[in-house]
């Protein structure tokens, strides 16, 4: 190639080249300051996108889980609330037998007695229909046992059981048309209300333990979602401090590569000095 030739400006070519290099990795840092991301398309690194998308997909899902863990806590707290009604309501039933058995008390006020009972009885019956949320109730006779997801794939899942408290069941003993109408059949009551008592507190224990369960894992998952989320951002964030300096002396490389591309562009010009 001749040393001194106006078809071809070898230093141009050069300058062009290393300001072009330059523009492109400027606008990269552009697109990582925009976007606060050094990985934001499959086409910035194939890899590290593709491992950072199913990622975000398993924290996405485990909205869902959340989403069941605490439809379920809801239903268990409705059911609880029922329940330590129930139990309340058994207390006051047993306190109107025993005193309707005192073979001292007169049929007046055994018949009252009864009245009251039979009152509390119609009141356990409403509290457990009512016991409902979202459709579900876990305290009516063949109640609804929870299911909830447990995991981002739906392999996994926690089970709280359905614990009935109707009348005439296996916890509350007591039947729908229990009542009384003399001290012996008044005294044959207090043993049939006394178990139901300890039933219902006992079936209430095993909602308890299932509601804790489910608050606990509920605790877990947003703890795994946390830090699924961090870790997708360890992979695909950017560190801006850094690329702030970097676009500073990307800037600065660039206006240099402008003004040696003018100096090599008017080299040539010199030329025209040998023929004067």
């Amino acid at each position: 190639m001749a040393l001194n030739s106006v078809n071809t400006n070898s230093g141009a070519l050069v300058a062009l080249q290393n300001l072009n290099a330059t523009n492109s990795e400027l606008n990269n840092v552009q697109g990582r300051i925009n976007t606060g991301k050094k990985v934001a398309s499959a086409k910035d690194n194939g890899a590290i996108w593709a491992i950072a998308q199913n990622q975000r997909g398993t924290s996405q899902a485990l909205n869902a889980v959340k989403d069941s863990l605490q439809r379920g806590q809801s239903t268990i707290d409705v059911a609880i609330a029922a329940g330590e009604t129930v139990s309340d309501l058994l207390l006051q039933m047993k306190e109107k037998v025993l005193a309707a058995s005192d073979t001292t008390l007169d049929t007046a006020a055994r018949t009252a007695l009864n009245e009251d009972f039979k009152a509390l009885r119609d009141q356990i019956a409403k509290s457990v229909t009512n016991a409902d949320f979202n459709g579900a109730n876990m305290i009516k006779a063949s109640g609804n046992t929870i299911t909830a997801l447990a995991n981002a794939d739906g392999t996994s899942k926690i089970t709280v059981a359905a614990q009935s408290l109707a009348l005439g069941g296996s916890n509350v003993t007591v039947a729908a048309a229990a009542s009384f109408n003399s001290a012996t059949s008044a005294a044959a009551l207090i043993t049939t209300v006394g178990t139901s008592i300890t039933n219902v507190g006992a079936a209430l224990a095993k909602l308890g333990t299932g509601a804790k369960a489910l608050e606990m894992h509920l605790t877990f998952v947003g703890k795994l979602q946390d830090s699924l989320d961090a870790g997708v951002g360890n992979l695909v964030d950017a560190d801006l401090a850094k690329e702030s300096a970097r676009l500073q002396a990307l800037q600065t490389k660039q206006q240099l590569g402008v003004q040696a591309l003018s100096i090599a562009n008017s080299s040539t010009s010199s030329l025209l000095g040998l023929f004067r």
